[in-house]
């Protein structure tokens, strides 16, 4: 039997994880964060708080628990905060990072990791697993610094990229057509970034990519994203059309109208042929994923 351990589990990826992984009778599953209760405390799952930043309660709670397979989507992710708090981003992803890959080594744990395009520079995307990384925010460097932490850890070891994630989760941080839509439908006007260009992901396509990747033992970096590069413009207009919202309420820019405090990639995207063959991944385009989304939210009750 496999024995799970899920860190970020009340993030969106580790949630969805949590709820694929609990029909499993074949896996023993602990989900951990760093909060103190679960988002699914009503449920029968296996939790326990862990702040993957403290070296000893990393080191004691993996030689106790004794997994097989660490899965790490734990991580800050809100790019502009990283920019701003980069001694806190740094802790969080890559110091978090080095300690579950020195336990992960004491106990003989498979470590999947999950990165994104920002490692990448946005000049010449779509990007392929052989493609050089070249960050230009704090938040790509130190998950490039996580990735080479990974990488060179002669640990039995999954990276997979992602990019723009999106789907239903409890108490999550908006992701953008959750922000679309909750803009929307209180008639509040949106500006969108025309010259962004990427292929926003499903949290479905990457659990599944993650499941995949422990079941099948594969090494290595995989690319996984939705099948359709486009604009966050041209994604908010057809995020409007399949929650039938008014997209007339959203206005074309540029990126430098955003006056973000951390520079983004524009052009990114990934090739995914890798994941498609070696994992199975057949990813969602935006209608698929978005209308999936839109299910999600009318099942919970919320918009």
């Amino acid at each position: 039997m496999r024995r799970i351990l899920i860190c970020g589990s009340n993030g969106l990826l580790g949630q969805r994880l949590a709820l694929l992984l609990s029909s499993q009778t074949d896996y023993e599953v602990l989900n951990t964060s760093r909060n103190r209760s679960f988002v699914f405390d009503d449920r029968l799952f296996d939790y326990t708080q862990l702040d993957v930043t403290q070296k000893g309660d990393v080191k004691s709670l993996i030689s106790s628990f004794h997994p097989t397979v660490i899965i790490n989507a734990s991580g800050a992710t809100d790019v502009d905060w990283c920019e701003l708090h980069r001694e806190d981003a740094w802790k969080t992803n890559v110091v978090g990072v080095e300690n579950l890959i020195e336990a992960a080594r004491k106990v003989g744990a498979r470590l999947i990791h999950v990165s994104t395009d920002y490692v990448f520079d946005g000049n010449h995307g779509p990007y392929s697993e052989e493609d050089k990384p070249n960050p230009i925010s704090y938040y790509g460097k130190s998950k490039l610094a996580s990735e080479n932490a990974v990488r060179t850890a002669s640990i039995p070891c999954t990276i997979l990229r992602t990019i723009l994630l999106y789907g239903y989760g409890i108490g999550v941080k908006d992701s953008f057509p959750h922000w679309v839509v909750r803009t929307l439908s209180k008639g509040g006007t949106i500006r969108c970034a025309e010259d962004q260009i990427s292929n926003p992901t499903h949290v479905n396509d990457l659990a599944f990519a993650v499941i995949k990747a422990f079941e099948l033992n594969r090494d290595g970096i995989y690319h996984i994203c939705g099948l359709e590069r486009i604009s966050r413009y041209d994604f908010a207009h057809r995020t409007a059309e399949v929650f039938s919202l008014d997209a007339d309420l959203i206005t074309r820019i540029k990126s430098a109208d955003l006056r973000q405090t951390a520079h983004r990639p524009l052009v990114t995207g990934f090739v995914t042929l890798k994941a498609q063959t070696e994992l199975g991944l057949t990813p969602m385009d935006t209608r698929q994923g978005l209308t999936l989304f839109k299910r999600e939210l009318e099942s919970s009750g919320r918009n």
